[in-house]
């Protein structure tokens, strides 16, 4: 029996109606569960950049007791609350902050303890920038001389797979440890992926690894990141180490924050 226009028409109209209502009620329904796993992926993905997480780890325990977070601003400021509610550095999405000038922006700052809870034995930074195709991102933590890499962990939204996307292998984060984000100058310039890959770590000083084979552009893409966080943060960390800050007209002394 054939249908009439105007019946096909309106059943289609009540069925993407249904539809469209069903997937609204999922998307709202599952959304704290997926805010969950979003949260437990990025404490995952702090703490591994200090500690080697095992299966079956409870994260949220781990993050709780370990780690101690707090907001700054480009000057080094401690920004404790906007607008009259308090920052909370889980909640700071560097994503959406990397759009903004960095005079504007909020840097996260998570410091870890691995016993004394009064000791800070890393202080772990949040990083963002541009590879080949898309952001990559990711997190340096500083031993607590806050020069020394303990630890690094990066991510990306669309590398080439086996070239670019090797940022993400341990391998290539293994190459940061130990190395230095000052030089013998004491000048901050991060540590740098060369050009080209040699595959041999003992030529390369403390400021330098090796490179990405045929995946220069991400790997100037994680120079650049690095080299423009650090200095982002660097006015926290001379807050920290007491160092004398300079500003237009004076010097302060700084404490730990």
């Amino acid at each position: 029996m054939q249908q009439s226009n105007v019946y096909v028409i309106a059943f289609s109209a009540v069925l993407t109606i249904i539809l469209g209502g069903l997937l609204a009620f999922s998307a709202i329904g599952l959304k704290p569960m997926q805010d969950m796993q979003v949260a437990l992926d990025t404490q995952k993905k702090i703490l591994g950049a200090v500690v080697e997480l095992k299966e079956g780890d409870d994260v949220p325990a781990i993050y709780e007791q370990r780690i101690e977070s707090l907001v700054v601003n480009a000057k080094g400021e401690l920004v404790s609350e906007i607008d009259g509610e308090p920052t909370v550095a889980e909640d700071i999405e560097v994503g959406k902050q990397f759009k903004l000038p960095a005079e504007d922006r909020l840097f996260p700052v998570f410091k870890y303890h691995a016993g004394e809870a009064d000791q800070v034995d890393a202080y772990i930074l949040p990083v963002y920038g541009n590879g080949l195709w898309d952001n990559i991102w990711g997190y340096v933590a500083l031993e607590n001389d806050l020069e020394t890499v303990k630890g690094i962990v990066f991510d990306h939204a669309g590398e080439t797979p086996g070239l670019g996307a090797r940022i993400t292998s341990v391998d290539v984060q293994e190459r940061f440890k130990g190395k230095k984000i000052y030089d013998d100058l004491g000048e901050l310039v991060a540590v740098r992926m060369v050009k080209g890959e040699t595959g041999d770590p003992t030529i390369y000083d403390n400021n330098n690894v090796d490179g990405l084979s045929g995946a220069t552009i991400t790997a100037m893409g994680v120079n650049d990141m690095l080299e423009n966080y650090l200095s982002y943060y660097a006015p926290y960390l001379k807050k920290v180490s007491g160092e004398t800050v300079s500003t237009p007209g004076s010097e302060r002394q700084y404490s730990d924050v």
